[in-house]
């Protein structure tokens, strides 16, 4: 059965396609994005897709981020990945004090990258804060022009807490000159995202530069701000996963059509189940997007719609590469290949926190 959905394919030129991935394997051995893939990312704004055209942005709803960064990842796995995270970065300029934000977003070739670890300290003094750390998998890394951390609260070498007992915790955005990169990524897949720790020690930074995610405490005025920061990265995450199933389940059709391999209908079988999935999940988003701009709020019914639609389209990924997989012959097992590449990519991006509770 053929599902009435849109391909990835539809959303980015072709020209930028054929750039993008005929560059992959170089930067998968430069172990960050190439040059190329980077000034195109650049040139398209891609860093900066929930920032506001007021500050260079695009400025874009969910379901058109949903769509571009599935299809960025069916270009390329880590190139999807580094858009994801750092344009979900840039999500932060809607809580980030516009006293700070201005000189961070109006870079041309701005790059958040960060980690949502509570991996630090952040010591209240009269001056600011004093922060020390290490925070690991900040996608991007390598050409990220600042960076966010999150830290526990203390003052006086004691944590701070609520008034409900929880600790004290906030957000801060770094200048890249202040961090000290780890080369720690050492994974099969994923290699380009560079995804390295960082750490600071005894850094002083002044109160505007920490922030809280949290509908209530957002700066800026647009409905995007007030999207549940869960359902955000769930649903954009997910999509990173279907856009590198639905390249992985291509090229087996094209072994088999060109007698490479042994022809099956499974092919079919997998393509109509994730395309099902697909068509469920953009819908649900898309309602969630629409409530959110209607009523001013989602109900906590949908975001359970949201976030389960989410894992069931990774599974549903997941299980699309795993079927496919053996019918990819030596191709899928031999490393300096795209399949390879897009199999190793995805088996280490499913690792993810958010698809393993």
């Amino acid at each position: 059965m053929a599902y009435n959905i849109h391909h990835p394919s539809s959303i980015i030129d072709q020209q930028l396609i054929t750039t993008l991935r005929n560059v992959a394997p170089d930067a998968e051995q430069l172990s960050m994005l190439h040059p190329a893939q980077l000034d195109i990312i650049y040139s398209q704004r891609w860093f900066k897709l929930f920032v506001p055209a007021s500050s260079g942005g695009l400025e874009l709803s969910l379901p058109d981020v949903l769509k571009l960064e599935e299809a960025l990842s069916w270009v390329d796995g880590s190139l999807g990945w580094v858009v994801t995270l750092c344009a979900g970065a840039g999500w932060f300029i809607g809580f980030i004090p516009q006293t700070v934000s201005g000189a961070i977003f109006t870079n041309e070739k701005l790059c958040l990258a960060g980690s949502g670890a509570m991996n630090g300290y952040a010591d209240l003094t009269e001056n600011g804060f004093v922060i020390n750390g290490s925070w690991p998998y900040a996608s991007g890394a390598m050409h990220a022009t600042a960076f966010t951390a999150n830290c526990l609260i203390r003052k006086n070498n004691q944590q701070l807490y609520q008034t409900d007992g929880t600790p004290q915790v906030a957000a801060f955005i770094l200048d890249s000159e202040e961090v000290v990169l780890k080369q720690t990524w050492k994974t099969m897949g994923m290699c380009a995202t560079g995804s390295h720790a960082f750490e600071v020690s005894n850094l002083l930074v002044p109160v505007d530069r920490t922030f809280i995610i949290d509908p209530e405490h957002a700066v800026l005025n647009h409905p995007v701000y007030q999207y549940p920061f869960l359902q955000l990265a769930e649903t954009t995450l997910a999509v990173n996963m279907s856009g590198m199933a639905l390249r992985f389940m291509e090229l087996v059709e094209l072994e088999a059509t060109q007698g490479k391999i042994k022809k099956t209908t499974i092919t079919l079988e997998v393509s109509d189940t994730l395309n099902q999935v697909r068509k469920t999940f953009f819908e649900i988003a898309s309602t969630s997007w629409e409530t959110l701009i209607r009523d001013k709020t989602i109900p906590v019914a949908l975001l359970k719609k949201v976030s389960s639609i989410s894992q069931d389209l990774v599974r549903a990924s997941k299980t699309s590469i795993n079927t496919l997989y053996p019918f990819g012959g030596l191709k899928a097992a031999t490393t300096n290949t795209e399949m390879n590449r897009i199999w190793r990519n995805f088996h280490t991006a499913s690792q993810h926190a958010l698809f393993n509770k």
